[in-house]
C-alpha cells in the first residue's frame, strides 16, 4: 500500500496517562508501578479504518495489535461502551474524578465513543484525567469513559 493510500484508510489512536504523574504520590503502590515514566501508555499509532468504525472501534484494535489490556463494558443508558481501564490503570485509580476520556481531532465529543464514527486521518487521543477532564483541556464534560 502506498503512504499515501495508507493514510487514507487510517486513524492515529494514542493513549496517555500523563495526567498522574502529578499524582502519583496519592496512588497506591500497584497502581503507581503501572504508571509509565512518560505518561504514554500507547504512542501515536496508525489504525486501519473498516467501514463504520466507532472510535471505541479503533481503540479495541490498537490496544489488542500492542497487547494493551482493556476493560468496558456496555452502558444501555448511554447506549455506548463504557471505557473502564486501559493499561491496567481504572477509573477512580487517580481519585473520585478520575477516568478515561477521549478527544477527536482536539475536541473533546459530548457523546460516547461508540456513537463517534472514524473518519480517514482523524487523531483519536484517549487520555486519563484525574479532574473530570479539567486537566487534560476538556472542561467539565461529565462524559468519562463513554
Amino acid at each position: 500500500m502506498e503512504p499515501e493510500e495508507q493514510a487514507a484508510s487510517t486513524c492515529t489512536v494514542s493513549v496517555s496517562c500523563a495526567a498522574l504523574l502529578e499524582h502519583l504520590d496519592q496512588l497506591e503502590a500497584g497502581v503507581r508501578e503501572l504508571v509509565p515514566e512518560d505518561g504514554v501508555v500507547l504512542t501515536p499509532t496508525a489504525v486501519e479504518i473498516q467501514e463504520g468504525d466507532s472510535v471505541f472501534d479503533l481503540l479495541q484494535r490498537a490496544c489488542r495489535e500492542a497487547g494493551i489490556h482493556m476493560e468496558y463494558q456496555d452502558t444501555p443508558g448511554y447506549g455506548s461502551a463504557y471505557v473502564e481501564g486501559i493499561g491496567n490503570l481504572y477509573e477512580f485509580d487517580g481519585g473520585a474524578l478520575s477516568g478515561w476520556m477521549y478527544r477527536v481531532n482536539g475536541t473533546f465529543p459530548n457523546k460516547g465513543c461508540s456513537h463517534v464514527t472514524a473518519m480517514p486521518g482523524d487523531q483519536v487521543e484517549w487520555v486519563y484525567t484525574c479532574d473530570l477532564g479539567r486537566d487534560v483541556g476538556g472542561g467539565d464534560s461529565g462524559q468519562l469513559g463513554v
